[in-house]
């Protein structure tokens, strides 16, 4: 085994066991972050009627309008302001945060502050 199937099995391994812990219900659902060398996306998933209820990525068209690049925490951050907007409008207030095996450092926590700035609760 190379170092790269190292670490991405390494990965999947940390995923399986925070998934294991955390499961989103209707009143308290999953905010899931994924993160590229490229890009980052944020879902708010309910895993009792296995639901997407809201998304956001440095992929849709309003993060495209302001011109930044998607790999960076300034990116992160506009996402997680973006997902926590779009989470309110649909009646969502308190989340429980999915770091997708990731250490909580970098794009990952500029994303979760994003969140919180825009009333998400964790």
């Amino acid at each position: 085994m190379d170092k790269l199937q190292k670490k991405k099995a390494g990965l999947k391994r940390r995923q399986r066991r925070v998934r294991a812990k955390i499961f989103g219900t209707a009143e308290r659902p999953r905010l899931s972050v994924h993160r590229t060398n490229s890009h980052i996306y944020a879902q708010v998933i309910d895993d009792a009627d296995s639901k997407t209820i809201c998304s956001a990525s440095t992929l849709d068209p309003e993060f495209r309008a302001t011109g930044k690049l998607g790999s960076n925490k300034d990116a992160a951050a506009f996402v997680g302001e973006l997902v926590g907007k779009r989470a309110i409008e649909k009646g969502v207030t308190t989340v429980t945060f999915d770091r997708g095996g990731r250490i909580y450092h970098g794009r990952v926590k500029a994303l979760a502050d994003g969140a919180r700035n825009a009333g998400l609760n964790f």
